[in-house]
């Protein structure tokens, strides 16, 4: 495997980022990039550098990660990138694919080309053909893909917000739309579709049903609820793999500071976990206030914003219901709960759902039929080393299930 030495082109120079300046100065380039936009929200220093600690990240076990900072002719901080092998998803496909991430440069078509050449070049020593992104080495609700419609809200949290001319600059590279993540947002003030009340109507003849929120719940409660929910509704889906107890768990207990236990749903049959709904409030309302760092005085400023209430839209994380009951209007009287013990209190004003991909059809319906409308559009992007080899879109996802789960 050849060595990528630190880099220099047209007067710029490129470094390979472990600690000292180079890591200060990757986490601090986002600031020259957007200073003056008032919709831009930070990622979290210690939500990023989880991705890159082995010690945090099991995907690093057996996967690799590399980040890079590139460097002016002046000597500030102007690019940066990241390179992803993520062992569970390099080789599930036709052909290996890496990753790259973390993706910031100025306006600059050979400061772009120099940051992905270097990602490039190191995904294919590490036997990779294509090199997809941005994308995560970690769970798609976060640092995922490039937003390319509606440049005018802030983000959600989790979710990657960047200057149009980003689009330009990857899709000159070469880089290819491989699918496009829609994310929803409904007024929680907009009644229910009536279909969905006469699906509760017909579930109401079945015994022992009922939703309940979290409140009363213990935290290992509602992580086993969740994981019995999710190991049977995620049968189908094209990445499932089983979730452990610990994982779940591990789960509930990273929410447990931010979840709001009210708006946190389970749908139960004869006590059986059938169905959950999973929101929490949307954090990035508090965590504009921080800065980008969750350090201690950030935590104070995080407990006195949450204390003082001010969020008032939640985010649907995930949503599931096990495959006996999809179809009978589960779903149906989870939303009907939403309205009359969430929005009908003022408890919140809107709901936003985490991105579906355009290649889930099923969910894609129904967020529909939810009255949802998609209000940003953000893509991940392809691209093959191969410049000969015939591109492909995502495939669309099929299966049996009736009611795929809401995550992408």
């Amino acid at each position: 495997m050849r060595e990528l030495p630190d880099e220099k082109s047209d007067g710029m120079r490129l470094i390979s980022v472990e600690k000292g300046r180079p890591l200060h100065d990757w986490h601090r380039l986002p600031r020259r990039i957007y200073k003056g936009d008032a919709n831009w929200i930070p990622h979290l220093k210690q939500d990023v550098e989880k991705v890159f600690n082995p010690g945090k990240n099991k995907l690093l076990e057996a996967g690799a990660a590399r980040r890079w900072v590139l460097y002016d002719t002046g000597g500030s901080a102007a690019g940066r990138i990241a390179a992803f092998i993520n062992p569970a998803t390099a080789r599930a496909g036709k052909f290996p694919a890496g990753g790259m991430g973390f993706f910031e440069c100025i306006d600059d078509a050979a400061a772009s080309r120099l940051l992905l050449d270097t990602a490039r070049d190191w995904l294919e020593d590490q036997g990779m053909e294509a090199m997809e992104g941005p994308v995560n080495l970690g769970s798609r609700n976060m640092f995922w893909g490039l937003l390319i419609e509606n440049f005018t809200d802030p983000p959600v949290y989790g979710a990657n917000y960047n200057p149009p001319y980003y689009r330009r600059l990857l899709e000159d590279y070469g880089f290819r739309i491989y699918y496009k993540q829609l994310f929803f947002k409904r007024s929680l003030s907009v009644p229910a579709q009536p279909v969905f009340y006469a699906k509760l109507d017909r579930l109401a003849a079945e015994p022992g049903f009922e939703v309940r929120d979290g409140r009363g719940l213990s935290i290992e409660r509602i992580a086993e609820d969740f994981r019995a929910v999710y190991n049977d509704a995620w049968t189908d889906h094209e990445e499932y793999r089983p979730m452990s107890a610990e994982a779940a768990l591990k789960i509930t207990r990273a929410m447990a500071p931010v979840m709001d236990r009210r708006i946190m749903l389970f749908a139960y049959h004869k006590d059986r976990p059938v169905g959950f709904f999973i929101n929490l409030p949307e954090l990035n309302g508090i965590f504009k206030h921080l800065d980008g760092n969750l350090n201690l005085l950030g935590k104070l400023k995080f407990l006195w914003h949450k204390r003082r209430r001010a969020v008032r839209t939640m985010t649907g994380i995930t949503f599931g219901v096990v495959r006996e009951f999809q179809g009978k209007g589960v779903e149906a009287a989870m939303v009907v709960h939403t309205e009359k013990r969430i929005a009908a209190p003022g408890l919140y004003r809107d709901l936003v759902l985490t991105w579906i991909g355009d290649f889930n059809p099923r969910m894609l319906h129904v967020c529909e039929n939810l009255g949802a409308m998609n209000y940003r559009t953000s893509a991940t992007y392809r691209y093959l080393f191969d410049r000969n080899r015939p591109f492909e879109r995502h495939p669309i996802m099929g299966g049996r299930a009736k009611t795929p789960p809401m995550s992408p």
